[in-house]
């Protein structure tokens, strides 16, 4: 987007002339001033701040709305990193041109230059040299400086450069010796390559996400008038001028007018008042609107004409009905697994979400207007859900990269659905090929995408090292961390557990430790295959092991145990245990427990891609490993799947693990109890678990106790939003044999 000038408003500028700037670009205000000038809807503020101005005002002033901020060089190099670089214009004399760091020149996205007379072209042309065409460059005069001129503001458009002008020189009316007319102002840099010197306009809907209503002409005449009025003003190339909606009724209103690169085309965004812009009677000359603008068309029509007793009108006229449906699309788009289910989910919520917007006088415009102001927030929140919704599930494939321990945004929880937690029931006896093979359909890791996704995490292990791990888990864990590592032997009071919760940890140590110790070769195999021939299998312990315990939805103690007992049993000269940090930083005491026991050298305070591309290729504090081992999400599986097939990190892993599974087969003697407990096992490691449960000539009523058994022992458990999810999504399967 070009810009002919940028106005500088202060209190004193009249509200018609700051409506007329505000329609042609954005208005610069000090922020000293701030209070006093009240702003037109819908206009780009770009704030000139003071010395004295701190990093927290500074955000605070950007998370307001202002667009840009123009600031010293000591705050710019505070604020690069933290607030993006086109949000930050570097003030500076142009004296001190040269002397900018390439930190302050890329991390901002242009200058506000103040220069001791009139800018000269010739000066803004070298000063270009330090600076990429990218880069805005905004030039402003000293105080008092005479009148700019329309000549002025075409040369330094020319320079790439915009002129700022205090509003107290600029007017509505003919320019004069103390005022330069806005519209000529605007006109100056515009060129036409027509005959007829008209500018190619396109008109865009404000209130349909900027959608082509049509191609007309604009002329001079015509601009200044839309400038002054906020009226569309076009020029008809047979008519003369065309003030749209004259006759018609279709009035418009303008929000913006705005040149292109080129400076010989326009653009005006309006809104659109009548039957539309077409003068066949239709939104656009391009034809109708579609997606979402053609629902909410829709349903602004339903409001007034759907008959009583419609679903339509129901949904309109009970709030009750709408806010049950609205969680129940919720919480079904959450728990949609393919891209086509959730779509689809996606768009039944969409619907219900537009209605409720159309019942309340909401439109698709105002809902834009309060994204954009969002998106200009610096400071965000920590964003964990409320408390009624709060749950640590995870979202699979299509969410953001996350650790263990920083799962992808949660799912709804209970309070979202009501109901039994029951699990979908097939009758082999009745049901089709075709069926049974969709029956038949699991949870898919889309290995290709998700090894994509992970390996930027990888690369930037490889290439930073211990500064990666920092940052990621800072990142993905929310956790900022001292040191990536703990070494043996561990600290004795990160090691405090309640007596009951020790006992049991050490029970089960001796119980998996007696079990393995049997498993180990002792003596070497030796088979003569013919005479003098003879052929020996032994087994070596992996020098270095890799072992992976998960941590964003559960502590898990006993991965640690399963997975480090066979190291140890084995002889592995060094063990690291990697697991996801407590938001403060340190391990859970029960999995450092376990490290202890298990004899683990060092435990690696990191989770996700990152600690699987750690222990692979190794850092500065984390030792490289020979074999990874241990079950994790999708971003960690893919993630060994990269490693293992990367020649440089030389590591091999255990498994491509995916979603957790168990098929349980019972008869009329099994108890429902146990085999509720058994389901459940696996059904709460995630969303994505499935389970399924094979009957054998079993009746309704041994089947239903079951399934009152699956329910009751469901909602006694912490994880019981999990497996609503993946209940849900689990089956019986009923045979006769």
């Amino acid at each position: 987007m070009a810009q002919a000038f940028v106005p500088f408003v202060d209190p004193n500028t009249q509200d018609d002339l700051k409506s007329s700037l505000g329609r042609i670009g954005p208005l610069l205000v000090d922020a000293d001033a701030l209070s006093s000038v009240n702003l037109p809807p819908q206009t780009d503020a770009i704030i000139l701040t003071s010395s004295s101005l701190s990093v927290d005002e500074a955000i605070k002033l950007l998370d307001d709305g202002a667009a840009q901020l123009v600031v010293q060089p000591s705050l710019a190099k505070e604020l690069i990193g933290t607030v993006p670089s086109e949000r930050l214009l570097l003030l500076l004399d142009i004296s001190a041109v040269s002397s900018v760091s390439d930190k302050l020149r890329d991390g901002t996205s242009g200058v506000y230059l103040k220069t001791p007379g009139t800018p000269e072209l010739d000066l803004l042309t070298s000063f270009r040299k330090f600076f990429p065409s990218d880069k805005q460059i905004y030039v402003t005069p000293p105080p008092n400086s005479a009148l700019p001129t329309a000549s002025l503001i075409r040369e330094l458009s020319r320079a790439s450069s915009t002129l700022v002008i205090p509003a107290s020189q600029l007017t509505l009316s003919a320019t004069s010796q103390d005022a330069l007319n806005v519209s000529e102002a605007f006109l100056a840099p515009l060129t036409s390559d027509r005959p007829d010197g008209l500018f190619p306009t396109i008109v865009s809907s404000y209130t349909h996400s900027g959608k082509s209503l049509g191609l007309v002409y604009s002329s001079a005449e015509s601009i200044k008038e839309s400038i002054v009025t906020g009226k569309g003003v076009y020029q008809s190339r047979k008519h003369g001028i065309w003030r749209k909606g004259e006759t018609s009724g279709a009035v418009q209103e303008v929000v913006s007018i705005r040149a292109d690169c080129d400076w010989d085309t326009l653009e005006f965004q309006v809104i659109q008042h009548g039957t539309g812009f077409c003068h066949l009677g239709s939104t656009s000359c391009f034809g109708g609107v579609e997606g979402l603008a053609k629902l909410e068309a829709t349903l602004q029509s339903r409001l007034q004409t759907a008959p009583e007793g419609s679903y339509t009108k129901r949904l309109f006229n009970d709030p009750g009905l709408l806010r049950s449906k609205l969680r129940e699309e919720a919480d079904e788009l959450a728990s949609a697994q393919t891209r086509e289910e959730i779509a689809f989910e996606a768009a039944d919520l969409l619907y219900f979400a537009l209605t409720r917007c159309v019942a309340a006088g909401v439109s698709l415009a105002d809902i834009g207007v309060s994204l954009d102001k969002k998106a200009k927030k610096i400071s965000r929140r920590k964003g964990d859900a409320k408390p009624q919704y709060a749950t640590t599930s995870n979202i699979p494939a299509t969410s953001a990269p996350r650790s263990e321990s920083a799962p992808a945004p949660p799912a709804p929880a209970t309070t979202l659905t009501s109901g039994p937690i029951k699990m979908r029931t097939a009758d082999i006896t009745t049901t089709s090929p075709s069926e049974r093979a969709k029956l038949l359909q699991r949870p898919v890791l889309r290995s290709a995408e998700m090894i994509a996704k992970v390996k930027p995490i990888i690369d930037q292990v490889r290439s930073q090292g211990d500064a990666a791990i920092k940052e990621l888990t800072a990142k993905f864990d929310k956790a900022k961390l001292e040191e990536v590592v703990l070494r043996a032997p561990f600290p004795q009071e990160q090691m405090v557990l309640p007596e009951n919760v020790k006992d049991a940890v050490d029970r089960a140590y001796k119980n998996i430790y007696a079990f393995h110790a049997a498993q180990a070769e002792k003596e070497t195999l030796v088979v003569e295959t013919m005479p003098g021939v003879t052929c020996s299998r032994f087994a070596r312990p992996i020098a270095r092991v890799g072992l992976y315990v998960p941590g964003g939805t559960a502590i898990l103690p006993s991965t640690a145990l399963m997975l480090g007992i066979p190291a140890q049993v084995a002889g592995c000269r060094e063990i690291v245990l990697a697991v996801p940090p407590r938001p403060d930083g340190s391990v859970s005491p029960e999995v450092l427990y376990c490290a202890h026991l298990v004899g683990a050298t060092t435990v690696l305070k990191a989770g996700g891609a990152q600690a699987i591309a750690a222990m692979a290729y190794g850092t500065e504090s984390v030792p490289k490993v020979d074999k990874i081992f241990g079950p994790g999400n999708q971003w960690v599986t893919a993630a060994k799947m990269a490693v293992q097939n990367d020649t440089d990190a030389l590591v091999s892993i255990d498994m491509p693990a995916g979603p957790s599974e168990v098929l349980v087969v019972t008869d009329s003697t099994g108890n429902p109890s146990f085999v509720a407990a058994d389901l459940l096992s696996q059904a709460e490691h995630g969303i994505d678990s499935q389970v399924v449960l094979v009957t054998v000539n079993v009746t309704s009523e041994h089947l239903a106790a079951i399934e009152r058994e699956v329910d009751a022992q469901a909602n006694a458990l912490p994880r019981v939003d999990i497996v609503r999810q993946s209940v849900a999504k689990s089956l019986i399967v009923k045979t006769t044999s």
